[in-house]
């Protein structure tokens, strides 16, 4: 699966954030506090490395209806990273977050329809998120969308598609 997360993002001590400060209003239930402690601890970016109490934080956010931090437990879920591998379960959050538009969890739960990991697998249903995610550039998605013409997986074959 991917994580839109492992694209080379600034570290927090080069944003210039207090991490005694974020960690205060993530307690106090913020949101994008939440996440940024999540991806401290799952890269280990001024906190040591680890990914349960990442987990913690991302489930605090994704619990809240935060769409990015919805895909990220989908991640964590469908890696184990974390948390017990469940790809049901991460296929529950990819949903929560690609009904909200999040790109990557469009994409995943693709991926998730495509090969049968935690749905029953169904090839039209996995176009309809590959294309929701390739209209947003997702250039996975775009590939996995292309392929699919190709080889007439989930839509009929059409090679004229699938070079788009």
């Amino acid at each position: 699966m991917y994580d839109e997360s492992e694209k080379d993002p600034q570290s927090v001590s080069a944003q210039g954030l207090d991490l005694v400060q974020v960690r205060q209003m993530a307690e106090q239930g913020n949101m994008s506090a939440q996440i940024i402690m999540g991806w401290c601890y799952y890269y280990g970016d001024g906190v040591q490395q680890d990914k349960v109490e990442s987990a913690k934080w991302y489930l605090k956010a994704a619990e809240q209806g935060e769409p990015s931090a919805q895909s990220h437990i989908g991640y964590c879920d469908d890696e184990g990273d974390g948390v017990e591998k469940n790809t049901s379960e991460a296929a529950r959050w990819y949903r929560k977050a690609a009904e909200q538009g999040d790109a990557d969890a469009q994409y995943n739960l693709g991926l998730c329809y495509d090969n049968g990991d935690g749905v029953l697998q169904d090839k039209v249903e996995a176009v309809k998120w590959y294309r929701k995610a390739a209209e947003q550039g997702g250039m996975f998605a775009q590939c996995n969308l292309g392929l699919c013409y190709a080889n007439g997986k989930g839509v009929a074959q059409d090679m004229a598609e699938a070079v788009k």
